[in-house]
């Protein structure tokens, strides 16, 4: 199984879905990341997401997370109460959607600026909309997914909430990126790995986070490999690669290089797990 993103091609990813789900069943992946409208306030309504729901089926492809939008006015840690309250039902239409098309985790972005302190009316904000979409999250069968960023900042919060709500999502690029917690690898190794529940896999120079293809950047692979194997995730290659970081002009050829390198690393994965790689 291989999960590939539905905005490969368009970052916005503020269009019509229906045929990058097509391009990407064709190439041969079993699975997407929901990764439409995650920059924004759309709300998703009843009838866009049956309609997802029966593309997907069209196409035989399952959903492994869905990225949630952190919003623009529906911002759901923003200081505002009202914006803060808009924003935490922007996320429980996230969930409730991850519940019909039948995955379990929402992945979110906390905000770039948040201090990692226990204090301020920034950190009451994040607890207050943690707490208020906890009975949501468990009554839908969903988990939070804290994208990394600030490895601080999430540990802290990892570790008031229980593992069966709130998890991280390991991205792999914002860890070997200088200006976000470049030292990833690292955090992840030092106790973090046991409460992987998404990964966004995909490379960088170490300096952009470029979303480029594995392999052709500065990412640690094999240790990532290894470190992902040993980790809580129990799901498939999930790549977060965009064709805009290549000079790859073709939907196609796209795919089926990501497709490659995605299966290369997912056989890595299994090696450390069978142990030839120890």
């Amino acid at each position: 199984m291989l999960s590939m993103t539905t905005d490969y091609a368009n970052v916005h990813a503020d269009d019509c879905p229906e045929p990058y789900l097509r391009h990407i069943a064709e190439a041969g992946y079993s699975h997407v990341h929901w990764c439409h409208q995650w920059l924004g306030d759309f709300v998703y309504s009843d009838a866009e997401i049956e309609q997802i729901g029966l593309w997907l089926k069209e196409f035989g492809l399952g959903v492994t997370d869905i990225h949630g939008s952190a919003g623009q006015q529906k911002a759901w840690m923003a200081l505002e109460e009202y914006r803060r309250l808009a924003g935490v039902e922007l996320v429980e239409n996230r969930i409730q959607m991850a519940a019909r098309l039948g995955t379990d985790v929402v992945i979110m972005h906390l905000p770039p600026h948040m201090n990692a302190e226990e204090k301020g009316p920034q950190w009451d904000q994040a607890r207050k909309t943690l707490d208020e979409l906890e009975p949501c999250a468990r009554r839908c069968g969903v988990r939070i997914a804290l994208e990394n960023g600030d490895f601080d900042l999430i540990e802290r919060l990892l570790g008031l909430y229980a593992e069966d709500y709130i998890g991280l999502c390991y991205d792999c690029g914002h860890g070997n990126h200088g200006n976000m917690s470049g030292s990833g690898l690292d955090r992840l190794e030092a106790g973090m790995k046991d409460r992987v529940i998404s990964v966004h896999l995909h490379d960088n120079d170490g300096v952009s986070d470029l979303h480029d293809i594995p392999f052709r950047g500065t990412v640690d692979w094999p240790r990532l490999a290894c470190l992902i194997a040993e980790s809580s995730y129990r799901k498939w290659v999930n790549l977060e690669t965009l064709m805009m970081s290549t000079d790859i002009e073709d939907e196609d050829e796209f795919l089926a290089l990501c497709y490659k390198a995605g299966t290369d690393f997912a056989e890595m994965i299994a090696r450390c797990k069978s142990g030839e790689d120890s």
